[in-house]
């Protein structure tokens, strides 16, 4: 079986331990991982979790001299960035470093819905408007002038911040403000994949040569925002709080916000409730037009071994759901 090397920015983060997990497990090809760690996080306990997992630690400074970061990269064949949203600002330091280490293949920090590359969400924009410093197609289109290989990977919206609220409100624990009201009549399908899956796409992707230098979709199902909500009325025995919100509503809500630099979280929220739950983007038509590879098409074997969305409606009524957030977004 193939050894591929692996450094991961973000390691401890909610994509970052699934990804870990994912690659740990897998089949495909033999990992070996190295997670990249900001100094001031090396002796937190998430860290220690990783090292005993098998995992490699080594402190790494994005913003520290190239030469630093190309020693630690030397060797390393992927680079995975799952790193924090305010820092993406130092993923085109990061894909320097690794052209430079003559690393194989970058791995961006997409891992979002499937979205066109401008005029939709700030998050893939470049804007003066936005509050941040650098956005995603900005690194990406970094990553091709500097000629480094890369795979693009979105991934759906996620199950963990799909769950409905329930009148009773004993499924509050695993809800975060991303709880979306409902678009137009939430009638538009959008692939969903549960957050734990997110490692099993990743480790047949990056081992694939199929994949190199293509934007790939990886998602379990397709789910309109309506048949969310009557599963977890079926399950629950209840019936979901039930709230919407129209296309004009939305549109206006997010040229408000726009104007209010408190309202950042609220403002992503909203242009990727327009995406997927609007205009339909997140859909394998719309990846297809926008030249992404399909994972499920690509590893049909996988498909059978995702969690479906019934099973994690059960775990979170069981009280075993996870909030993937903590309490940043609570």
């Amino acid at each position: 079986m193939e050894t591929i090397k692996v450094a991961i920015v973000g390691a401890t983060g909610a994509t970052g331990t699934s990804i870990v997990n994912g690659l740990l497990a897998s089949d495909s090809a033999r990992y070996e991982i190295t997670a990249l760690i900001r100094p001031p996080s090396m002796q937190k306990p998430a860290v220690a979790e990783l090292e005993k997992k098998g995992v490699r630690v080594v402190s790494a400074d994005l913003t520290a001299p190239q030469e630093e970061l190309v020693k630690l990269l030397t060797g390393i064949d992927v680079v995975i960035s799952a790193i924090y949203i305010a820092e993406l600002k130092s993923e085109m330091l990061l894909a320097d470093a690794a052209k430079a280490a003559g690393v194989k293949r970058f791995i961006p920090c997409f891992f979002a819905t499937v979205i066109p590359p401008k005029g939709v969400t700030a998050l893939r924009d470049m804007k003066p408007a936005d509050r941040l410093e650098q956005q995603k197609e900005d690194v990406l289109n970094h990553i091709k002038k500097i000629h480094l290989g890369y795979t693009v990977i979105d991934v759906g919206w996620w199950y963990q911040i799909s769950v409905p609220r329930l009148p009773s409100g004993r499924i509050d624990y695993a809800l975060t403000t991303t709880n979306s009201p409902i678009a137009g009549e939430g009638k538009v399908p959008s692939g969903l994949t549960d957050l734990r899956d997110v490692g099993k796409f990743v480790a047949k992707i990056i081992a694939d040569p199929r994949t190199l230098n293509r934007m790939v979709f990886a998602y379990t199902k397709l789910w309109t925002q309506t048949e969310v909500r009557d599963l977890m009325d079926r399950l629950s025995g209840e019936k979901c709080t039930r709230e919407y919100m129209s296309p004009k509503e939305i549109e206006d809500s997010i040229a408000e916000c726009l104007s209010d630099p408190s309202k950042s979280i609220l403002i992503h929220t909203l242009q990727y409730l327009n995406s997927w739950g609007v205009r339909g983007d997140n859909t394998p038509e719309t990846a297809k037009y926008l030249g992404y590879l399909i994972a499920n098409e690509l590893y049909p074997e996988l498909v059978s071994q995702l969690c479906p969305l019934e099973e994690y409606f059960e775990e979170v009524l069981d009280g075993k759901g996870v909030q993937p957030y903590g309490k940043l977004l609570g």
